[in-house]
């Protein structure tokens, strides 16, 4: 399976422009990713021990976008962002729009790679459509609802049922408050987000979708997104452009995304 992913890689990095040698990673996180999953998860650990430095957490402030992090800049940098992840997919991109005007600043002229995970990968993606002419190395993609999931249609119609109007008395306001978000990540149809989205053209780039599969609880491997859904290769506006990576695992995050998401970028730099 690993040879067969990587033969795929290889073919895809043949037929598209070279890139540069990767500087900036802005990882992306996915529904209820407030607590930065990227450092709980170990994956930063992960990617600071190969040499990539933890540029700092961006915040959104009165005076603009503000950073949690070192005022030095290394050759190798990531950042996490602080975004609202229980909004609507149109609300959410304009944060990320604001954070990327900082980093793109802040490394003029550097190569940049967006890592997003489940929701992060959609939202990714939907800011490389509105903004095709900044130049974005590579979209890796993460358990992400590419073509939707079943789980944010059942997550529309508990905010929709009478279980709505007890659900922040349970503690569980997040079903109301992501009722937009649900909407938005509902397997495609006419008239949907997703659905206008995989028909737009999208920027030159380079494409892999990482897709969790078997393992985890019995075997089941990711319950919350299908595996159809996590291949962008599915994408009608993607077809054929994107190298997919099955890997073992559930839907959350853990070290060996970390460990995967930098072999991909050595191959994607060395070629």
């Amino acid at each position: 399976m690993r040879e067969k992913w990587l033969g795929g890689l290889l073919a895809l990095c043949l037929l598209l422009p070279g890139v540069a040698a990767a500087e900036v990673l802005v990882l992306i996180q996915g529904y209820l990713g407030e607590d930065d999953p990227w450092r709980r998860s170990g994956i930063s650990t992960v990617i600071q021990r190969a040499g990539w430095q933890d540029g700092g957490h961006l915040l959104e402030g009165s005076d603009g976008v503000r950073r949690n992090g070192p005022e030095r800049r290394a050759a190798k940098s990531f950042y996490t962002l602080a975004l609202p992840t229980e909004a609507p997919l149109l609300l959410q991109v304009r944060h990320l729009e604001r954070y990327m005007a900082y980093l793109l600043a802040r490394h003029e002229g550097e190569s940049v790679y967006l890592i997003g995970h489940s929701a992060g990968g959609v939202l990714a993606r939907l800011y490389m459509v509105q903004h095709p002419t900044v130049r974005i190395s590579a979209l890796i993609t993460i358990a992400t609802p590419h073509l939707g999931t079943g789980t944010a249609e059942a997550g529309l119609m508990a905010s929709q049922s009478p279980f709505g109007w007890v659900a922040p008395l349970m503690g569980a306001g997040s079903i109301n408050r992501s009722r937009g978000l649900y909407h938005d990540l509902s397997r495609e149809q006419p008239g949907t987000l997703l659905f206008w989205l995989n028909r737009q053209p999208h920027p030159a780039s380079r494409y892999v979708a990482v897709i969790h599969t078997g393992g985890g609880l019995f075997g089941l491997g990711d319950l919350v997104v299908p595996e159809w859904s996590q291949d962008m290769n599915n994408v009608d506006a993607l077809r054929g452009a994107v190298v997919s990576v099955p890997v073992s695992g559930e839907h959350t995050l853990n070290a060996t995304d970390g460990s995967l998401v930098l072999d991909l970028l050595r191959r994607l730099q060395a070629s």
